[in-house]
């Protein structure tokens, strides 16, 4: 079993995921559960996916910890495993489903609302400076589309109310 998240520039930021691992080991329901990250920083997939072929797996099954059914897991996490795959003939490898809408996320959704009722102001909030956490060279931290921009790509590819990009 692999948990696999997006990855990010801040130390410690996978913590959760980390931890959801660490209880589905204690369950010890699987051989082995390890976590894994698609970008930024380790482990990443292909050392983590030659760990458990070298521990004996011989069904994987990679969950992605993503909420949405973006670029990542549409072409980016599958072709990834793909090109791995080609090595590993005699293990059979799934890229199981995402976290996506299930009613145990709407219960979270509506523990962190109560959760937050107490916090301050945004306002009073103390920040790290942004140089704390440096871009790789030439990446940049949000690529946005205009609002009309927006619009018009959900019509073109039948996305509902989105008005984002991911």
């Amino acid at each position: 079993m692999i948990l696999m998240g997006h990855g990010s520039r801040v130390r410690g930021a996978s913590r959760g995921m980390e931890a959801v691992a660490d209880h589905l080991r204690r369950e010890e329901e699987y051989m082995a559960v390890e976590v894994c990250h698609m970008s930024r920083m380790g482990p990443f997939f292909p050392e983590t996916l030659k760990k458990l072929v070298d521990l004996g797996a011989r069904e994987i099954i990679l969950i992605p910890y993503f909420l949405h059914m973006g670029l990542h897991m549409r072409l980016d996490i599958p072709e990834m495993m793909q090109a791995e795959a080609a090595a590993y003939p005699g293990v059979k490898l799934v890229l199981g489903k995402h976290l996506g809408y299930d009613e145990s996320l709407a219960a979270l959704v509506k523990k962190r609302i109560a959760e937050s009722g107490d916090l301050d102001d945004v306002r009073q909030m103390k920040l790290d400076p942004r140089e704390k956490f440096p871009l790789p060279k030439g990446e940049k931290e949000f690529v946005a589309m205009d609002p009309d921009e927006a619009e018009q790509y959900n019509k073109d590819h039948g996305h509902g109310h989105c008005h984002h990009h991911d």
